[in-house]
């Protein structure tokens, strides 16, 4: 299965891009995604799946595109 990865703020500085494509494995959730890429556990991401809000827990499907939300600092 693919899935379309996209990065923004922090997250994108992290990782050089905005945007990749991932093999994963079926079974695969956003959350075990966001652990696989080794991106910060530290980091209260929230994600979303084909532009809705998931919970970690969602399975994803060939073709998905995932985001993480990282916070959003504002002053």
């Amino acid at each position: 299965m693919t899935v379309v990865i996209r990065y923004f703020a922090n997250l994108r500085e992290l990782r050089g891009t905005s945007q990749e494509s991932r093999e994963i494995s079926p079974g695969s959730t956003a959350a075990s995604l966001y652990r696989d890429l080794g991106l910060p556990l530290e980091l209260p991401v929230a994600f979303a799946v084909n532009q809705e809000r998931v919970a970690g827990a969602t399975l994803l499907s060939d073709g998905d595109e995932v985001v993480f939300l990282p916070p959003l600092g504002g002053g």
